[in-house]
């Protein structure tokens, strides 16, 4: 995207990063499985395995690079309550499937008539780790997210192992995710990969 469309999206103090010649925008179709908090070992049974969609770009902070999230749409209704009241995220509570049928997850999410995604993906190459330097590198290793609560800026740290990422196909009947947050998607082909699974550490929030 132009990055004069998206830097005004953005809270004071975090600065929109760029690379090959533009700001991105993901929007980021996954489902959660096998969460859980420090030190318990079983999976928390209303929080165990359900849909999530994030609408997110790509930020630095003191300069630190990380993710900023515009909106994150998900399946149980207590996830999203909770996150909001821990990490003060835009979590939102949305109707959403994802089903694997044939080798296509058919992926649906619909928040309210301005917020919905229907679409069927697939991976179409074998996965590998990208090297530093690439776009897809520098779009996925990423070891914070930003959020902004009563005018400051907090982080919270992330850790996960590098991403093995599927180059991917999908077909999209309804893609209205950036809009919703007031943001033209471009008239262009997004680039697409996929991931089969991937574990994620994230710590509490601390002011930036």
């Amino acid at each position: 995207m132009e990055a004069e469309a998206l830097r005004p999206h953005l809270p004071p103090g975090l600065e929109l990063e760029e690379a090959e010649g533009g700001a991105w925008l993901g929007v980021i179709p996954f489902r959660i499985e096998g969460f859980r908090a420090r030190g318990v070992r079983r999976t928390l049974p209303w929080l165990g395995r359900f849909p999530e969609l994030n609408v997110r770009t790509y930020v630095t902070h003191a300069g630190k690079p990380g993710v900023y999230f515009f909106s994150l749409d998900a399946a149980s209704r207590a996830a999203a309550w909770a996150a909001r009241a821990t990490y003060h995220l835009p979590y939102f509570h949305a109707r959403m499937s994802s089903v694997n049928q044939n080798g296509w997850i058919h992926y649906y999410s619909v928040r309210d008539l301005t917020a919905e995604l229907k679409a069927k993906f697939r991976p179409s190459t074998p996965a590998q780790l990208r090297n530093p330097g690439t776009i897809e590198h520098w779009l996925t290793e990423r070891y914070c997210l930003y959020t902004t609560h009563k005018n400051s800026i907090y982080r919270a740290e992330i850790h996960h192992e590098p991403w093995p990422l599927h180059d991917a196909e999908c077909e999209f009947s309804i893609n209205s995710m950036a809009a919703s947050a007031g943001i033209q998607l471009p008239t262009i082909q997004p680039l697409l990969h996929f991931a089969k699974r991937l574990e994620v550490l994230i710590w509490p929030l601390k002011k930036a």
